[in-house]
């Protein structure tokens, strides 16, 4: 079976699991209450590292460098924060480890190793000269 239709059917099954366990211990107002209180606080949360993000990638390109990680970064704090809109205990659960920064370095960190190997090119490529041939018709 395809991943992402199994991902389909299996969040909506989690989501409406949690919400039957949760309304049972505390109550239905209170688990909306809940579920709109993370979505507030967590985006909220998500619009000021996205702005930390963003003066982090201003100052590497300000140093002539590729702000690679937080391009990255801002991805995943763009997927933590539609996770968080989405209403739902376990969605909200994964937007909230995307948005924080320990985490959201530690998860980058183990699949950019495994995106990222590095090439070293010592002795493969071929010195040579050339010279434009249409320049010397002209003379």
């Amino acid at each position: 079976m395809n991943a992402f239709l199994l991902l389909i059917i299996l969040v909506p099954a989690i989501e409406i699991y949690l919400f039957i366990e949760i309304g049972g211990k505390i109550g239905a107002f209170y688990t909306i209450s809940l579920i709109f209180l993370t979505a507030f606080v967590g985006i909220y949360y998500a619009k000021y590292e996205g702005f930390n993000t963003l003066r982090s990638g201003m100052s590497q390109m300000m140093k002539n460098e590729l702000p690679l990680y937080e391009i990255v970064s801002g991805a995943a704090l763009a997927f933590g924060a539609l996770l968080l809109i989405i209403p739902g205990f376990a969605t909200d659960f994964i937007g909230f480890v995307m948005i924080f920064p320990p985490t959201r370095k530690v998860i980058l960190n183990k699949y950019s190793k495994r995106y990222t190997k590095e090439k070293k090119f010592k002795e493969d490529f071929i010195e040579g000269e050339s010279e434009d041939i249409d320049n010397k018709k002209n003379e």
